[in-house]
């Protein structure tokens, strides 16, 4: 019986996805295209973070790499497949992608970050007989 997804199938979707994260925040400069330094560093932060935990579980036995055509089969750890570090950087960065993202959309409809000029006239009618 041959395989419809080889091994590697989930590292490429991987990839693919933080491919398009990556373009994503290239085309709206939330995170690494807008601060790299700090971003990378908060990534590699949170993925320690998230693998430390991992490390723990896998330790007290919680954790452990299941069989699956779709993984390569490389381990960067006891029982944790490289497409575990991946995963992580993945989660890490869309998290971090979406809490800039949605922080930059409340502080650009925050009252104190408009500028009168670009105020409604209803607001400014309402400010004068206010």
């Amino acid at each position: 019986m041959s395989s419809v997804f080889p091994g590697g199938a989930y590292l490429a979707a991987l990839l693919v996805s933080l491919a398009g994260l990556g373009f994503l925040d290239w085309r709206h400069r939330v995170a690494v295209f807008a601060d790299a330094r700090r971003t990378l560093a908060t990534i590699g932060i949170g993925v320690a973070a998230f693998l430390a935990w991992d490390l723990a579980g896998v330790g007290l036995g919680i954790f452990f790499r299941g069989d699956s055509r779709y993984l390569t089969g490389i381990q960067v750890a006891p029982e944790v497949p490289l497409e575990e570090l991946l995963f992580l950087t993945l989660l890490v960065y869309q998290t971090l992608l979406l809490w800039l993202a949605l922080s930059r959309r409340v502080a650009s409809r925050s009252p104190a970050s408009r500028s009168p000029a670009s105020r409604s006239p209803l607001t400014a009618t309402e400010e004068a007989s206010g």
